[in-house]
């Protein structure tokens, strides 16, 4: 094991940037530099991987892209933060070829990293003012304010309990800033968000097994 991490660390220290759409579903390791399809067009086909990644790099690159647990956005360059495989998921409506979309590396782990837009289940451990506090499965819980709600306002509070269980998603999510959730889409409805009811139970599972039902299914036929 020692030698082939002394081999990986050998070749990742003489290799360059390496296009992301090549090496996705592959083992990626920590201190590697990805470069996206956008930067790709800009530098030329013969000389890829030649610069890191430039998310701003001029006018044409207008794609969006969001970077998951295990990436990180270090000035103009996208690193690799911890070993796995690398994923790509589109946006939604997305054109399938524009580079956009989520990335993020996926490996064995036990605890739960929130990222922004990420739907999620946590119970509700404490009342501090007018925030909640909710356990999420991560190194610290997530607030929720009493007006995240659908119809929510000062007069018309939301009947929340500790206890009780929340189905949200993220809005603020970075290691910098305490993991913040909303029970309301951008247009201010529940979209099935909110307090879960007493009905049912309630399982815990593995990370892996969650990301391969989050997974996105292959078109039949393709």
């Amino acid at each position: 094991m020692t030698e082939a991490a002394a081999v990986a660390a050998e070749s990742l220290a003489g290799s360059k940037a390496r296009a992301a759409r090549t090496v996705l579903g592959q083992v990626v390791l920590p201190g590697e530099e990805l470069l996206l399809p956008e930067q790709e067009d800009v530098e030329g086909p013969g000389n890829a991987g030649e610069r890191p990644l430039r998310l701003n790099a001029g006018v044409r690159s207008r794609v969006r892209v969001v970077c998951g647990p295990g990436l990180r956005r270090c000035g103009d360059r996208l690193l690799v933060t911890k070993c796995g495989r690398l994923r790509h998921k589109e946006a939604s409506g997305g054109s399938g070829g524009g580079g956009g979309g989520v990335y993020w590396v996926d490996s064995q782990q036990k605890r739960y990293v929130p990222v922004k837009g990420d739907h999620v289940i946590g119970i509700v451990t404490a009342k501090s003012g007018d925030i909640f506090k909710v356990d999420v499965g991560g190194s610290e819980p997530a607030s929720l304010s009493y007006l995240a709600f659908e119809g929510a306002t000062k007069r018309n509070r939301p009947n929340v309990q500790v206890g009780d269980l929340i189905y949200g998603q993220f809005v603020v999510a970075n290691k910098d800033m305490e993991p913040e959730m909303v029970c309301i889409d951008s247009c201010g409805r529940a979209n099935g968000m909110g307090v879960i009811g007493q009905d049912g139970l309630l399982f815990k599972v593995t990370l892996g097994l969650i990301r391969k039902f989050c997974a996105p299914r292959p078109t039949p036929g393709k």
